[in-house]
């Protein structure tokens, strides 16, 4: 396969967000491929794996760099990802021969897809109604190893299956078990487990025999350089404008893949998008926004005044007394 300026470009797109939020590489790429390219899924998967291979480490290098990855809880995860990541990738070779087979991988990548999306919408939910601050540094967590490898089992596999886990699935796992870190706080420990985790998804991928080299050549000729930048700023952009957008085209890519019509998946896509838009606007009220800062001005006023109104003019006179007593000829009266 040539390299396709438009595979490029696309990769481009989908490696910025890996860097910015540590999550939507397998989720955004493999569906990308397929529905955009026509590549068939088995190949999809196992060349995103391989690029996948070069793309992370590069992200993973700059947050090492600035002490955002907590190691020990890279290691644990990793006990549990590695092999299952190697199990997985036999499993799509055992379920990808024929059409009927790529049938299956394709619902399996939707499940993976609709489960990622469904655990965000709650992890979001959860958090706006308990009000927790998510203010934990990454490297004062208390590191839970048997919750850690399950996560990183459970990851593994479906990875090794659909390339979709650590960063769509395994980051929310992560959010759940650790409910006092923040989502920026895991991209760089997301992003260094995910090393060791999609090499061994790649080393099954390359000895089963579904990489198309071609294909994974222009991947990471254009999601390598802009993991790198969106590694740079994802310390200090918020992931409040992007996790939104990548949750949605995730949602997308899960319904397609699940078996929804083109008609149907644009006017569920256009009534999720209404819905959304309803929810922010009840819960926001812009129109109430010069309303809001006026009584913002007022209560600040009061306070600076809440001194004064009890005593009145006695305090006036308190406030004086200092400046009078500076001056010079001037005998302070007694009583």
């Amino acid at each position: 396969m040539d390299l396709n300026p438009y595979v490029v470009l696309g990769s481009a797109v989908v490696g910025l967000l890996v860097g910015l939020t540590g999550a939507g590489g397998g989720a955004l790429m493999t569906p990308m491929l397929i529905l955009l390219f026509n590549v068939k899924p088995s190949a999809a998967i196992s060349s995103d794996l391989v690029a996948a291979v070069v793309m992370r480490p590069v992200g993973s290098l700059v947050h090492m760099r600035r002490g955002t990855v907590n190691y020990r809880l890279v290691a644990w995860m990793c006990a549990g990802s590695v092999p299952m990541a190697f199990l997985g990738s036999y499993l799509l070779h055992v379920l990808g021969g024929g059409e009927a087979q790529q049938l299956n991988v394709e619902r399996a990548l939707g499940a993976a897809l609709l489960a990622g999306t469904a655990a965000m919408l709650l992890r979001y939910w959860l958090d706006r109604r308990s009000g927790q601050a998510r203010t934990q540094a990454i490297e004062a967590i208390r590191v839970r190893p048997l919750a850690s490898i399950a996560i990183g089992a459970i990851g593994g596999i479906v990875v090794g299956m659909t390339s979709v886990g650590s960063g769509s699935l395994m980051i929310v796992l992560l959010l759940f078990t650790y409910p006092a870190l923040a989502a920026g706080r895991l991209v760089g420990t997301d992003l260094t487990q995910a090393v060791p985790l999609t090499a061994a998804a790649a080393l099954g991928a390359l000895l089963f025999g579904h990489v198309q080299f071609g294909l994974t050549t222009a991947v990471i000729i254009g999601s390598v350089p802009a993991v790198l930048v969106g590694s740079f700023l994802s310390s200090r952009a918020p992931d409040r404008y992007i996790r939104p957008v990548i949750t949605f085209v995730i949602f997308a890519s899960g319904l397609k893949y699940a078996g929804m019509g083109t008609t149907a998946l644009g006017w569920t896509l256009c009534g999720a998008a209404l819905a959304w838009g309803a929810y922010w606007l009840a819960r926001r009220k812009p129109w109430r926004g010069d309303a809001q800062t006026e009584a913002g001005k007022i209560a600040v006023a009061g306070k600076s005044d809440a001194g004064r109104s009890e005593s009145g003019l006695e305090v006036g006179v308190e406030e004086l007394e200092p400046e009078r007593a500076e001056l010079p000829g001037l005998a302070r009266r007694p009583g």
